[in-house]
């Protein structure tokens, strides 16, 4: 069974569990409030939510695929809102999703690849009778900010993460694991900044907008929601320049090196090609070659070949070539 949770309520308070495979109990009876949570539920399960709760036949399937990017859509007297979650697992961003259908008496959430339950939501509200007596609309309004602050440990993760990365990058050369980790994060956080706008628009339509379900003392409160997705397009802008700065800083401190190799190269060079001058000229078949019957011609050559060689090194040392 994918029903996480199911109850009815009265004037935010809890008076009866509701059960799928008892359909007598899912309508809301007289002054009720209906809030059913499932996860990744079966077709057969959405059905008899639909037949039961008349929820269209579109929100259903899209609510049964996950493969929407974030919306609201209205049928009727009844929403159905699409929100986009996202969390760290195992040093990678899982995005999911949440359907929530909204009508005059009951709230039905449907997650997809989201293990953050809203059990601690749901015991959150319990304890605020007042505000759960609100209805569909403030329920609304509590999943999508519960889904919207589950971003911020995401950025923060992120965060931490590419601030180890760019003080290793200045005191020693990426590996190439953590190169390919840069490119993995930016792919990752250019998929987040794509969900983030649809989400504001999301909150932005649910203030403003004329909606079913929603009451206008209610509307201000998605207004927070806005300026916390903002928040988090802010932040993660802020997180796209972290990671590019230590791709620079990566790219400039191979280049240093790359150049360090070089000059050290061309100063060795430099160095071999005195004793490779000499011993190549005395290497040829010259019948008169100078200082060929001197005693000391061999002695000296090797003599002047060093102290070039030294002079040579000397100047490249302190030119800082080696």
């Amino acid at each position: 069974m994918s029903v996480v949770a199911a109850y009815a309520y009265v004037a935010g308070k809890r008076v009866r569990e509701i059960r799928l495979d008892d359909p007598e109990s899912l309508a809301p009876r007289d002054g009720e409030f209906v809030w059913i949570g499932l996860v990744d539920p079966r077709e057969d399960e959405l059905r008899i939510l639909q037949e039961r709760f008349d929820l269209h036949p579109l929100a259903v399937e899209d609510a049964l695929h996950a493969r929407q990017m974030p919306k609201v859509d209205i049928y009727g007297n009844q929403l159905f809102v699409v929100a986009k979650t996202a969390q760290m697992v195992e040093a990678r961003i899982v995005f999911g999703e949440t359907d929530i259908f909204v009508g005059p008496h009951f709230l039905i959430s449907v997650r997809h690849g989201s293990a953050r339950a809203h059990l601690e939501l749901r015991a959150h509200l319990e304890a605020m009778p007042a505000l759960l007596a609100h209805g569909g609309d403030y329920v609304l309004h509590a999943v999508l900010d519960f889904i919207v602050d589950g971003y911020l440990p995401v950025v923060d993760a992120i965060e931490d993460e590419l601030a180890e990365m760019e003080r290793r990058a200045l005191d020693a050369f990426l590996s190439r694991a953590e190169i390919t980790r840069l490119f993995t994060l930016r792919r990752e956080l250019t998929k987040f900044l794509r969900l983030l706008g649809p989400m504001a628009q999301v909150a932005g339509y649910l203030e403003h907008h004329e909606t079913p379900c929603i009451d206008p003392e209610v509307k201000p409160y998605f207004r927070d929601i806005r300026d916390h997705v903002a928040r988090v397009d802010l932040l993660i802008a802020g997180l796209g320049e972290v990671l590019n700065s230590v791709f620079e800083v990566s790219s400039l401190l191979e280049q240093q090196r790359q150049g360090v190799i070089t000059r050290q190269l061309a100063a060795w060079a430099a160095m071999l090609a005195v004793p490779t001058a000499v011993a190549g000229v005395y290497g040829m078949n010259f019948e008169h070659m100078p200082e060929l019957k001197w005693a000391f011609g061999y002695p000296l050559v090797l003599g002047v070949i060093g102290v070039v060689c030294a002079l040579l090194y000397r100047r490249f040392k302190k030119a800082g070539w080696l």
